[in-house]
C-alpha cells in the first residue's frame, strides 16, 4: 500500500426515515463493486428530529494487489479532516459544520436545501425558526465545494426518495473514486424499488451541475397549489373551488393565497360551513383595508386558532390513511409486511369534556376546576391504531366532527376569539399599525392542556390589563398610538418566550 494513498472519508448526517442506513449501504456496495476497500460505520441517534444520525465510511482509492496488507480505516470522523459530507436536510449541514468536521482545503459539502423542523424549532412558543441564511453562509465559508438542491421535491418530481437523488448528486460530484455505473448496480442489487431509486440517481446528477449555491425550490403559483388542495380535499375538492371563486370575486388578489389556504384548512376540519363562518369575519375586519396587510395578518391568525386541535382532531389525523402510508414509507415496510403503530395519548380532563356540548360539559368542567385549580389529570392511553379495536376506537372519536360546533371548547374558544377580534377592529379605527400588532398577539394562544389554559387567561389578562390601558393613555396624551404599539409588540413577545410571563409583561406595562 502506497503510503502516500489515504482512504477518502465520507460523513453522512441523515434524519430518521429518510435512509442514511440505505444510503451507506449503497455507497459500500458500489466500493465493492468496483473493487475497492471500503469500511463503514454508524452512529444511531434518535429519530425525527430529536438526535442525530450519523454514518461515516471511509473508501480506499485503489484496488489492492493480492496479498497486500489491509488499509487501516477509522472508525469515527474526525474534526477537520472529512472530504465528502451529505446532509438529508439543512440544519443536519448546519451540524455538521458546527461540530467543524468540514473544511474549506478539503471538504466537499452535499445538501439538501429542504426543512424538517427540529422539536426545539416546533415547541418555541415564537419563531423557533433557525434562520437557513446563516447555514447557508456557513456551508458556503467552510467547505471547499458545495452542491446544494432541494432533494425532497427534485425525489417528489422523480417518484423516489431524498437519499437516491443525494446519492446522484455524490456520483456527479467526482469526489469518490467511483463511477456513475458502481452506483447504478449498487441499487439495482439492493433490489429495492430499483426504477423508482434510479430514476431518483438520475435526477441528483442532472440537478448536480446547476447545484452551486443553496436555492429554494422554484415558486409554485397559487394557481396549481389551489389545485393540489382541491385533490387532497377529495370529495370536498369541488366544494374548496367553489369557495376559491367566492374568494377571488371579492378580495384582492394579494389576500388570495392567504384565503385559499385558510379555507382548504378549514374544509378539511370542519366543513364548507366553518370556511363561510371564517370569511364572515374576515370581511369585518377587510371593509376599509386599502392596504390588506391587517387582513391578511387577521385572517391568517384566525384560520389557525379556528382550526385548533382537540381530541377530535387529533383521532381524524391519526386514523388517516394517508399517515399509515407515510409511517410505512418512512420506516421501509413493503406491502404485506405486518406494521404496529402505537399511539401514546395523554389527555387531562378539560379535553375530554371539552368536546361535549355545553350544557353537559359546563357543569363539569366547573365541577372539575374547584376540585383540581392547578391543573386537570390526565389519562395515559396507549393505543394500537394499526389493531381493529383500537383504530375503531380512534376512528369513532373522529367522526365527532358535528358535535364541535356545540361543544364546551368551541364556546370558550369563540368568546375569546370575539374579544380578539373586537379589539382588533377597535385598533383599526385609531391606528392601523397598531390594529397589526394587536392582530399578531393572537399567536399567544396556543398549545394543549394546561399550557393552553394558561396562555389562554394571559390573553385575556393581556386584553384587559394592558391593551385597554395603554390605548386609553395615548388617546388622552393625543400624540399617537406609538407607545402603546410598542408595548403589545413587547408583551407579545414576553409571553412568547415565557408563558408564565405575564405577570412580567404586566409590570413593565404598567412601568410604561
Amino acid at each position: 500500500m502506497s503510503a502516500a494513498r489515504r482512504p477518502v472519508s465520507i460523513l453522512i448526517a441523515a434524519l430518521g426515515g429518510q435512509g442514511g442506513g440505505v444510503l451507506t449501504e449503497w455507497i459500500v456496495a458500489a466500493a465493492t463493486h468496483a473493487g475497492l476497500p471500503v469500511q463503514a460505520t454508524s452512529i444511531p441517534g434518535v429519530a425525527q428530529r430529536t438526535g442525530a444520525t450519523t454514518y461515516y465510511l471511509e473508501i480506499y482509492p485503489e484496488a489492492l494487489p493480492p496479498g497486500s496488507p489491509e488499509p487501516v480505516f477509522s472508525l469515527y470522523p474526525m474534526p477537520g479532516d472529512v472530504d465528502v459530507i451529505m446532509a438529508s436536510e439543512l440544519l443536519e449541514a448546519g451540524r455538521a459544520i458546527e461540530m467543524d468536521y468540514a473544511s474549506p482545503d478539503r471538504t466537499t459539502l452535499i445538501a439538501s436545501t429542504h426543512r424538517l423542523f427540529a422539536i426545539a424549532e416546533k415547541t418555541a412558543l415564537g419563531n423557533g425558526i433557525f434562520p437557513r441564511e446563516r447555514v447557508e453562509e456557513a456551508a458556503r465559508a467552510l467547505s471547499r465545494r458545495l452542491i446544494a438542491c432541494d432533494a425532497l421535491a427534485v425525489a417528489r418530481a422523480a417518484g423516489s426518495e431524498v437519499n437516491a437523488v443525494l446519492m446522484g448528486a455524490l456520483a456527479a460530484s467526482g469526489a469518490l473514486p467511483l463511477s456513475p455505473s458502481d452506483f447504478e448496480a449498487a441499487i439495482r442489487e439492493g433490489g429495492v424499488a430499483v426504477e423508482r431509486n434510479l430514476a431518483g440517481f438520475k435526477a441528483g446528477m442532472e440537478v448536480a451541475a446547476d447545484a452551486a449555491a443553496p436555492e429554494s425550490a422554484p415558486a409554485r403559483s397559487w394557481a396549481e397549489t389551489k389545485v393540489e388542495r382541491a385533490q387532497a380535499l377529495g370529495a370536498r375538492g369541488a366544494a374548496f373551488l367553489a369557495v376559491m371563486a367566492q374568494i377571488e370575486g371579492e378580495f384582492p388578489a394579494a389576500l388570495h393565497a392567504t384565503l385559499g389556504e385558510a379555507a382548504a384548512r378549514l374544509i378539511d376540519y370542519q366543513g364548507t360551513g366553518y370556511a363561510a363562518r371564517f370569511l364572515g369575519r374576515v370581511r369585518l375586519v377587510s371593509a376599509g383595508d386599502a392596504e390588506s396587510r391587517l387582513t391578511e395578518r387577521f385572517a391568517r391568525r384566525l384560520a389557525v386558532w379556528m382550526s385548533y386541535e382537540d381530541a377530535i382532531r387529533v383521532a381524524d389525523l391519526k386514523t388517516r390513511r394517508s399517515r399509515f402510508e407515510r409511517i410505512r414509507r418512512d420506516y421501509g415496510a413493503a406491502n404485506g409486511r405486518v406494521l404496529v403503530v402505537t399511539d401514546y395519548l395523554k389527555p387531562d380532563l378539560d379535553e375530554i369534556y371539552g368536546i361535549l356540548p355545553a350544557a353537559i360539559g359546563g357543569p363539569i368542567a366547573r365541577w372539575a376546576e374547584k376540585r383540581w385549580p392547578d391543573g386537570r389529570p390526565t389519562i395515559t392511553q396507549h393505543v394500537k391504531t394499526t389493531a381493529v379495536l383500537g383504530y375503531a376506537r380512534v376512528w369513532a372519536l373522529g367522526r365527532l366532527r358535528w358535535l364541535r360546533p356545540s361543544s364546551l371548547r368551541a364556546q370558550r374558544e369563540f368568546a375569546l376569539m370575539d374579544r380578539w377580534q373586537q379589539a382588533v377592529i377597535d385598533a383599526a379605527a385609531l391606528d392601523y399599525d397598531l390594529a397589526c400588532e394587536v392582530a399578531d398577539t393572537a399567536t399567544v394562544v396556543r398549545g394543549y392542556g394546561e399550557v393552553r389554559r394558561r396562555l389562554s387567561g394571559a390573553f385575556t389578562r393581556f386584553l384587559d390589563e394592558i391593551l385597554a390601558p395603554a390605548v386609553a393613555r395615548d388617546r388622552a396624551a393625543g400624540k399617537g398610538y406609538a407607545r402603546a404599539r410598542d408595548i403589545v409588540s413587547e408583551t407579545r413577545e414576553k409571553l412568547l418566550a415565557d408563558e408564565k410571563g405575564i405577570e412580567s409583561a404586566l409590570f413593565e406595562a404598567a412601568r410604561s
